[in-house]
């Protein structure tokens, strides 16, 4: 069996010895067919990126799509080297030196033409309600980013993601759309939508929550806890979230939910301000409740267990390590280490009910993962060391 530590470890060097770069899911219109004419419709760009992210098989060699850079990835990986630097002392001049490295790298791979630093991923993107092209900037990049800058922050203050930090509020109240209900609103996915989509609304009140911490001005936190009542609002009864309000995406999921619950748990603390503590433990209780198979299988949605899926196991490491859920975490770590790592050292991307995806990517796999497993190592440490 594999432990955690060395499953980690593995994935770390094969994040390395790939330089950061992979394909991803949705990666497919990086392909050159997709410059001509005849394949330039919706539909057909579409239907092709969703082909190549379900079929087992990577055609992505194939289609001459090439292994891309990622600023999410970046970030991520910036995020489980701040917690390896703690939770492995005898290597921590290794990470740091590896943190200034990514910082760099992040920045050159920003999104240009917006008020506040921000990024995108690396590829057009087809998505069901809009369209995204390479490197348009969204709430859900520059917030995943950002929270991992903050993160990375906590443990190693660092005066330059700081500003990083507090650029990206120009991003946020200058560049995002607001789509109001009444008093309260969610912030679009990106610049170009007006989506109502939770989780993109929570990340970006999630980056004026982590402003408020540095600079306390009242104005973030006012608007940052005028999205988190929307979210809470749109709360059902069971505890659960829908992925966005007003269209057909009316799914529970496990990442989504975590996603949620991090950044309302973060706007609580940050912001100190308790008032939806109620709808957070009622939250907190449908997704444990919910989303773990004999508990150490993360299940992708509420009510099946298939697909099992690499991010989704990632997040439920994040956010049941976050809370406090330890024995939980660890099940789940040791299962995807023992049932869903290649012995390369990357993650696959999912089990279905009769077979088994092994396309490994760098975004959706494994920077997730190794965030994921990082951050359990890192809050299993803390505990260890207060229990001397």
């Amino acid at each position: 069996m594999n432990d955690i530590l060395s499953g980690t470890l593995r994935l770390q060097e094969h994040i390395i010895n790939n330089k950061y770069k992979g394909y991803d899911p949705y990666d497919t219109l990086l392909s050159p067919y997709f410059k001509l004419p005849l394949l330039r419709s919706r539909l057909i760009r579409f239907g092709a990126q969703q082909v190549c992210k379900r079929i087992p098989i990577n055609l992505r060699k194939v289609l001459g799509v090439k292994k891309g850079l990622n600023p999410v990835t970046i970030g991520l990986c910036i995020q489980a080297y701040s917690y390896l630097a703690k939770a492995i002392p005898s290597d921590e001049a290794f990470y740091k030196k590896e943190i200034g490295f990514l910082l760099e790298l992040l920045v050159k791979n920003k999104s240009v033409g917006y008020s506040g630093i921000c990024w995108g991923y690396d590829f057009d993107w087809e998505a069901r309600y809009t369209k995204i092209n390479a490197y348009v900037p969204t709430s859900v990049a520059t917030g995943i980013i950002t929270n991992s800058l903050f993160e990375s922050y906590l443990i190693f203050p660092n005066e330059k993601i700081k500003e990083i930090i507090l650029d990206a509020v120009n991003f946020v109240l200058k560049d995002l759309n607001r789509s109001y209900e009444g008093d309260l609103f969610c912030f679009s996915y990106s610049p170009v939508d007006k989506q109502f989509v939770l989780n993109a609304s929570l990340k970006a009140a999630r980056l004026l929550s982590q402003a408020y911490f540095f600079n306390s001005d009242p104005e973030l936190k006012k608007i940052a806890k005028t999205a988190v009542q929307y979210v809470t609002r749109v709360q059902k009864e069971n505890g659960s979230w829908p992925y966005a309000m007003h269209d057909a995406r009316s799914w529970a999921d496990n990442y989504h939910t975590g996603y949620n619950l991090d950044c309302i748990d973060a706007y609580m603390n940050l912001c100190k301000d308790q008032e939806f503590k109620n709808e957070f433990e009622k939250g907190l209780q449908f997704y444990i409740t919910n989303f773990f198979e004999n508990e150490e299988i993360p299940k992708f949605y509420d009510n099946k267990i298939f697909p099992i899926d690499s991010t989704a196991a990632a997040q439920s490491l994040l956010s049941l390590s976050r809370f406090g859920k330890l024995d939980l975490a660890k099940k789940v770590g040791l299962w995807m280490c023992n049932n869903m790592q290649d012995k390369n050292g990357g993650f696959y991307f999912r089990i279905h009910k009769h077979y088994k995806d092994k396309t490994i990517f760098m975004r959706w796999n494994n920077a997730w993962m190794f965030a994921g497993l990082s951050y359990y190592l890192y809050q299993n440490h803390n505990k260890e060391y207060e229990n001397k």
